[in-house]
Order: structure tokens, then C-alpha cells, then sequence
């Protein structure tokens, strides 16, 4: 999986790691079991801070995505059954949606473009409904 980080975007580079790495597991682009590089090998590849990959690292074992081994370092976690949303997404998807409603964008077209976003990720491709 490549991973793409912008030094010079204003999203920290720790969170366009995670970001990176949960985009890469949803896609099916990482697998279940699959080893990430250790923090260490994955900074000098990305020519980052050990502690910047690390904090990704933390943030992704503590939602569930990652889990650590000491042996092996990361590796991507089993997915997760179906279950409800979380509270941390259902605020997240909150926020989206006020950005959403402060643009002017009504609950139709936000709802479409999750849509869209979520089959995309998921490999189904888009629908020109």
C-alpha cells in the first residue's frame, strides 16, 4: 500500500497516516492480519518523525483498527461485525453534516454523496442514479 502524506497540508501528518492506513483497510487494500512496517521503518520511509508514525499508530490500536504486537508490530484487525455506529464516528458524521447544512447543502444531495463515498471505497463504483 502507498501511503501519501503532504508536509505541507495543514492536516497533521500523524492523521493523514491514520487516515492513509483506515482508507487502505476499507478499500481492502489491507487485509485482515496483514503487517504494517514498524513505526521506525515507516518514518525513515517516509522521512517523518518516529513519534509522528507512532502517535498514528496509537490512534489506530485505540480505535480498533490495528492491533500491536511486539513481535510482529502492527498488524490490521479483524474487522468488525456489523454493529452500530460508534460515538466517535456518529460525531464526526454530525459535524459533516453541519458543514453540510452551512453550505447550503440539503439532506438529499449530503445523503448521496456519502453514498457515493462509501460504495466508492468499497470498490463498487459509483451510480449515476
Amino acid at each position: 500500500m502507498l501511503i501519501k502524506i503532504d508536509t505541507y497540508a495543514e492536516k497533521p501528518i500523524y492523521e493523514q497516516l491514520r487516515d492513509s492506513i483506515i482508507l487502505g483497510i476499507a478499500s481492502g487494500e489491507l487485509a485482515e492480519g496483514e503487517s504494517l512496517p514498524s513505526a521506525r521503518n515507516l518514518a525513515a520511509d517516509l522521512g517523518v518523525n518516529f513519534h509522528t508514525v507512532n502517535k498514528a499508530y496509537d490512534i489506530l490500536r485505540a480505535g480498533g483498527y490495528i492491533v500491536m504486537d511486539r513481535r510482529t508490530t502492527a498488524i490490521v484487525a479483524p474487522k468488525k461485525t456489523q454493529g452500530g455506529i460508534s460515538a466517535a464516528l456518529a460525531e464526526k458524521l454530525a459535524m459533516c453534516a453541519a458543514e453540510a447544512i452551512c453550505n447550503g447543502i440539503d439532506e438529499s444531495a449530503f445523503a448521496e454523496v456519502c453514498a457515493e463515498s462509501y460504495r466508492k471505497i468499497k470498490g463498487e463504483g459509483i451510480s449515476n442514479e
